[in-house]
């Protein structure tokens, strides 16, 4: 699972994000209430989040720095 999400696409990933979002919070619920058979869960979901923000950040700043490489160019 941890290298799965670097063969995805910038809208995929931040589809996935989304998702694992919504899980996390309905898991947090979850704990609160009590209903949870495996809490180290939580620790999981929150750092495939993390690495899902790391690669979307990653893919952002390459966008940015070819954008300034091509405005460079046209001057």
């Amino acid at each position: 699972m941890k290298n799965s999400f670097k063969n995805l696409s910038f809208p995929e990933l931040k589809a996935k994000r989304d998702e694992l979002s919504k899980k996390y919070m309905e898991f947090r619920f979850q704990v609160v209430i009590g209903h949870v058979e495996n809490p180290l869960q939580k620790r999981t979901l929150r750092r495939q989040i993390a690495r899902l923000n790391t690669l979307i950040r990653q893919q952002e700043l390459q966008k940015h720095e070819q954008d300034q490489a091509v405005q460079k160019e046209a001057r």
